[in-house]
């Protein structure tokens, strides 16, 4: 009998996924900890001239240049709060299937917990929302409602193209 037990709790946890909490504002919001490469305090970014007002800037992070954008900005016009548990989080940004991965940073305000949750327990919240196509389904429990950010869909084409440009600038070319 233990046996079976021990089974149908492993089922029962394969079901269940990490997800990273975070807030902007007094709305608490989830990454699928799967797509976070890895969490740092905030650190001193370059910005971007002309950029977007929440494409924060960019970092080097071993060996490679990683644009960041902040995430409250984007989505309420607001910069993050500078508080001790914004952090400047890496995820494995992929628009589609036909591009390789590339690391992105966000600026998260409160990134500090973790749920363990099944997927399927976030439903659509009934608003087809095309300016933030990537605010996901909710899921409620004792805290209120929690918004899944689907990572894949954060930037749209004129800004992925800003920020991951296909063809990257020549330095050795003569200017005309």
């Amino acid at each position: 009998m233990s046996e079976l037990t021990a089974k149908r709790s492993a089922v029962t946890a394969a079901r269940l996924a990490l997800f990273l909490v975070f807030r902007i504002g007094n709305e608490r919001y989830a990454l699928q900890a799967v797509e976070v490469a890895e969490v740092l305090p905030r650190l001193p970014l370059k910005p971007i001239a002309r950029a977007p007002e929440w494409v924060a800037g960019v970092f080097a992070y071993r060996g490679a240049v990683v644009p960041v954008i902040d995430l409250s900005a984007l989505t309420f016009g607001q910069p993050a709060q500078a508080r001790t548990s914004t952090r400047l989080v890496l995820v494995h940004y992929r628009p589609d299937e036909a591009t390789p991965t590339q690391l992105l940073g966000l600026i998260l305000e409160q990134a500090t917990d973790t749920v363990r949750c099944n997927p399927a327990d976030f439903q659509p919240y009934g608003l087809d929302n095309r300016q933030a196509p990537y605010l996901g389904p909710v899921r409620k429990d004792a805290q209120g409602l929690l918004q899944w950010v689907r990572v894949a869909d954060l930037l749209d084409e004129q800004v992925r193209a800003l920020l991951f440009p296909a063809q990257p600038l020549d330095l050795l070319k003569e200017p005309s």
